[in-house]
């Protein structure tokens, strides 16, 4: 108790502000950035529609730097209209969503054995700077590397963001546990590339990750 606190207790008086319980922000342990209560709340949502659609063998992780900011770009979400990087991967995947729920699309998702999962598990604070986040990313890289191998267990990882390029050295299969391709596909922010080169990349590299039996 403070001298001010215990003076106002023996005369009586109360000071709203001193009850007052005041917010701590603890980081995140999705991300590493500091946390809010529905930033923890969102974080908890996205596993929670992600691990509904998780293969039991997952045959290849597409891995990329951050979630991104809407939910509605979120391939996992529910009732999602595949915009965003969702919208941009699923053809690239060969999946199409016409005259499809998105149940019917994750469900077809989730028998390629794929899952598609950002090393940061929360959207980047609005205003983060491309150093500020090579920073959380490298930040949280060790425990990353445990829950792809520990939990996930993948037979391979597929890096698709250019945000990752930094941290090839450490994404490796030595540390995974698995094999790891590079094929740069994710821009910045989370969104997906468009490219022809990059479109094509990634489908010759998928098919022989995706046809695999569990």
């Amino acid at each position: 108790m403070t001298v001010l606190s215990g003076i106002c207790l023996r005369l009586g008086v109360a000071l709203p502000f001193l009850t007052m319980t005041v917010p701590i922000l603890l980081p995140c342990d999705g991300c590493g950035q500091l946390a809010s209560a529905e930033h923890i709340a969102r974080r908890l949502q996205r596993l929670e529609w992600a691990t509904r659609f998780r293969p039991i063998h997952i045959q290849a992780l597409l891995l990329t730097a951050s979630a991104p900011e809407a939910d509605s770009d979120f391939l996992y979400s529910p009732g999602s209209t595949f915009r965003g990087q969702a919208g941009a991967l699923l053809p690239a995947l060969g999946i199409s969503t016409v005259g499809k729920s998105s149940e019917e699309v994750l469900a077809d998702f989730q028998k390629r054995g794929l899952v598609l999962a950002p090393l940061l598990e929360c959207p980047l604070e609005p205003g983060t700077a491309p150093n500020e986040t090579q920073a959380l990313l490298e930040h949280h890289l060790p425990q990353a590397l445990a829950r792809i191998r520990r939990s996930l267990k993948p037979k391979r990882v597929l890096v698709i963001s250019h945000e990752l390029q930094p941290l090839a050295p450490q994404l490796t299969e030595s540390a995974l546990g698995c094999p790891v391709f590079y094929t740069f596909f994710a821009a910045p922010r989370g969104d997906l590339a468009s490219d022809g080169s990059e479109l094509a990349a990634i489908r010759a590299a998928l098919p022989a990750l995706a046809a695999q039996e569990t």
